[in-house]
């Protein structure tokens, strides 16, 4: 099965997002897909990666993995070169899936569960879609229109309402991140004692009303220092959240080690950083309690499943990341139910029920706040044939001459 054509997508409405379809001689077609910077992703693809690869043996996906990550510069982390590595990665295995007949699942040892928790982040319908800037844009709350399942602001104004009607759903576990503001504020450099009171006010109000009914997720992104992630965790942890996540830059193992030591509360990390060599660090210095990573920037396929047999010697559990797209969502999934240190599958409903499930052919069923597997081979979905005939799709093709 001979690679013949590699294919970039990509879209107006979603502009940090590219997918990467593989075709072969054989006629199967494999998916993949990654996140941020999607120009440099796509150029370097077709510049570097497809001389490569076309006319190769798409089986040969180990083989494909160590040669497009082991490049002698840019791929100690989650930079351009990995993330392009990681779309093709899931393609290949999308295709391998398609080839054979066989759910991704199976492929990848099949199921150790037959469904998994998940969590709500608190993301609202335009969260992340477009490009890095001022941070209201950025969060896709820069317009003053009512909109369903804008769970942003819900939490940022009724999170009581919103905690209650996730609970409804049978939806136990919830991530916010409202110390956000205060460090594009403060440039991450020190947090005052109103800004401290105003984050964790919905922490506080959620737990008064709810009890612990609902597990709490505290979601830093990695913006503060040291001394200020202390302070807020010190704020929190009467709340007994779940975890906190990235309250630092991922990079200072020793740092996070110190946050361990300081708190009960397990530090939760780090879909912002990649490769099995960055979190064998975290976890020899056990600097974490919880692994996340995002399939569609950490090496794919083949390197999520390093990391998650990683993390099972250190016996930590794993929590796959998504807020991105439907194949890094879906791929991670498949990740969390085949793996047996997987903890719970991080969701956004913002997503699953809105541009999500416009683009893509299917997605895993959520009952009762837990997610199952899609029957289908490979990914078990497509992209949506109205989403590629739509006008603002664009398409860039590399072939065999």
């Amino acid at each position: 099965m001979r690679v013949t054509a590699i294919e970039t997508i990509r879209t107006d409405a979603h502009d940090n997002l590219i997918w990467v379809r593989i075709e072969t001689d054989t006629g199967h077609v494999g998916l993949g897909e990654t996140f941020f910077a999607p120009g440099t992703v796509e150029a370097h693809i077709h510049d570097d990666v497809a001389p490569r690869l076309l006319g190769g043996d798409a089986t040969r996906i180990e083989q494909w993995h160590r040669v497009l990550m082991r490049h002698p510069v840019g791929y100690a982390a989650s930079g351009a070169e990995v993330r392009a590595a990681s779309a093709i990665d899931i393609a290949l295995w999308d295709l391998m899936g398609r080839a054979t007949g066989l759910p991704l699942w199976r492929l990848l040892g099949g199921l150790v569960r037959d469904d998994i928790r998940v969590y709500n982040t608190c993301a609202g319908p335009h969260y992340a879609t477009k490009a890095r800037g001022e941070v209201r844009r950025w969060f896709g709350i820069d317009h003053d229109a009512v909109e369903a399942l804008d769970d942003l602001k819900a939490f940022m104004t009724e999170p009581v309402r919103l905690a209650r009607a996730l609970l409804d759903e049978g939806i136990t576990g919830m991530k916010i991140w409202p110390f956000d503001f205060a460090a594009f504020a403060n440039g991450g450099t020190g947090i005052t004692a109103a800004q401290v009171e105003e984050g964790a006010r919905p922490f506080r109000l959620i737990r008064e009303a709810c009890g612990d009914a609902m597990d709490l997720m505290v979601e830093l992104h990695g913006l503060w220092d040291l001394e200020s992630a202390k302070r807020i965790i010190a704020a929190v942890e009467p709340y007994s959240p779940a975890w906190i996540e990235d309250p630092i830059h991922m990079h200072d193992a020793e740092g996070l080690a110190e946050l361990s030591r300081f708190t009960r509360i397990p530090i939760y990390g780090s879909e912002t950083t990649a490769t099995k060599e960055s979190f064998r660090r975290l976890l020899e210095q056990r600097s974490v309690s919880i692994v996340s990573f995002d399939v569609g920037w950490s090496g794919g396929i083949t390197e999520a499943r390093k990391i998650a047999a990683l993390a099972d010697a250190w016996q930590v559990p794993v929590a796959p990341h998504d807020c991105t797209g439907p194949v890094g969502y879906v791929a991670g999934s498949c990740i969390a139910l085949t793996s047996p240190n997987a903890l719970i599958q991080e969701t956004v409903r913002a997503y699953t029920r809105g541009w999500y499930a416009a683009i893509a052919t299917a997605l895993p069923p959520i009952e009762n706040g837990r997610l199952k597997p899609l029957p289908g081979p490979g990914l078990g979905f497509e992209l949506s044939p109205h989403f590629l005939a739509d006008a603002g799709t664009r398409r860039r093709r590399s072939t065999l001459a």
